[in-house]
């Protein structure tokens, strides 16, 4: 069984941004608190499957988590161009009903875009079409928060 506490250690040691050009030196206005929850399937009295967002208590390999990300700014000003990038840990893989317009990089963050359009290089050199499970980190880049303006980024994993 995986230990939660070492995939929140991992989600809160992974979550990075990037600063805009013209806020580098300064404190950032952009305040970032991820999370993880865990899906569980309820059943109403009426027989309807639902699905709810709930703290994990235990995780076993198949289980789904969302990895959460909550964004505010602070400041005066709108920020421009803010980077927000999540490094996967390496006990889940992005799970394949993820946002096909996602940023994703399968290299280590080296280089980015749709997993459609990404290749894999094996440790033999050859390479095939990038898949769910090569993805190494999920991105987004903000155009613009204004002062005061929050927000919640979001992806689907399953454990390993």
């Amino acid at each position: 069984m995986k230990s939660i506490n070492t995939l929140m250690l991992a989600l809160a040691a992974a979550i990075t941004f990037t600063a805009p050009v013209a806020a580098q030196g300064n404190a950032s206005p952009i305040a970032l608190n991820g999370d993880v929850k865990a899906e569980k399937i309820v059943t109403d009295a009426d027989g309807a499957e639902r699905i709810e967002l709930v703290e994990p208590t235990s995780i076993v390999p198949g289980d789904r988590l969302v990895f959460g990300t909550d964004y505010a700014n602070n400041g005066a000003d709108a920020v421009t161009n803010f980077v927000v990038t999540n490094p996967l840990p390496a006990a889940v893989r992005l799970a394949p009903d993820a946002d096909p317009a996602l940023d994703v990089s399968v290299d280590g963050g080296k280089t980015w875009g749709a997993l459609a359009a990404l290749t894999f290089t094996n440790s033999d050199g050859t390479t095939r079409p990038a898949a769910h499970a090569d993805v190494t980190h999920v991105r987004w880049v903000l155009a613009s928060i204004a002062p005061g303006a929050s927000g919640r980024l979001t992806y689907p994993a399953i454990i390993r």
